[in-house]
């Protein structure tokens, strides 16, 4: 996982000073172009890309869970990294048509009306089911800081991770963007064939409406995040029946739907 060293003065509030190294988390721009189409920009940490993109094509509804993944190439620049992969053709009108929608993000207000419905489309219901009791969020949440390798270097980094019904990690990515990992994560899951099998996902981040449609769109059966939930999220989860555990700490944790 990519870190880069620095050199920092420590300053305590006696006035004391100390010299300090530290890991950084990198963070790369990373082009997405699908099709031969440029598509969006993501400020990423430089791992894991290839996860990064089939989860990204999922959240997008741009492929969907039973496609085949696309193959990713990866192209390193001086500034950044450029990520290509090939849609099938039945999911040409899809990428235009967002492509579209993504280009009118700064026009009229006709246009705008016309994104924001795009970015609240009905999310489909979750079908799968969560065997976990709240022990193994627990026990999920007592082990996920031992595996966030990238974070115990730098403090910078946010996790995703796949957990069994029984709170055991069994996958995990990590990126300095919270959507970024969690599409790691969901991306790595559909190249490896893994599937959920009554476990949930644990993030260690907010839960914010983006990251509820991309549980649901991975057919997640229960979000667990470490921070609180927004109202919007909360309601779009409820619509898609998808159980939340939000402020989940070793102490305590909220249910909702």
């Amino acid at each position: 996982m990519s870190a880069a060293p620095h050199k920092f003065v420590r300053t305590t509030p006696d006035g004391g000073q100390t010299a300090v190294d530290r890991e950084l988390a990198e963070e790369v721009p990373i082009a997405l172009e699908f099709n031969g189409i440029g598509y969006a920009v993501l400020m990423a940490s430089p791992s894991d890309l290839e996860d990064l993109v089939a989860g990204f094509l999922l959240s997008e509804r741009l492929q969907f869970a039973g496609d085949p993944v696309s193959g990713v190439a990866l192209h390193r620049t001086e500034r950044g990294i450029v990520a290509r992969a090939n849609l099938a053709a039945d999911r040409a009108h899809a990428l235009l048509d967002r492509v579209r929608h993504r280009a009118s993000d700064s026009s009229c207000g006709l246009c705008g009306i016309e994104n924001i419905e795009q970015a609240m489309r009905p999310l489909p219901p979750v079908t799968a089911r969560s065997e976990a009791n709240d022990a193994a969020v627990f026990r999920a949440l007592k082990g996920l800081s031992e595996q966030q390798l990238l974070n115990a270097r730098t403090g910078a980094a946010h996790a995703a991770a796949l957990v069994d019904a029984t709170g055991a990690i069994r996958l995990m990515r990590e990126d300095v963007g919270r959507h970024n990992a969690f599409d790691k994560l969901i991306g790595a899951m559909r190249r490896a064939g893994a599937a959920w099998d009554g476990g949930f996902a644990l993030l260690s981040s907010r839960c914010s409406y983006e990251l509820v449609e991309k549980a649901v769109l991975a057919d997640c059966p229960m979000l667990v995040t470490i921070s609180a939930p927004t109202q919007l999220a909360v309601t779009r989860a409820a619509a898609a029946a998808l159980p939340l555990r939000v402020l989940a700490r070793p102490d305590a944790f909220l249910a909702s739907c």
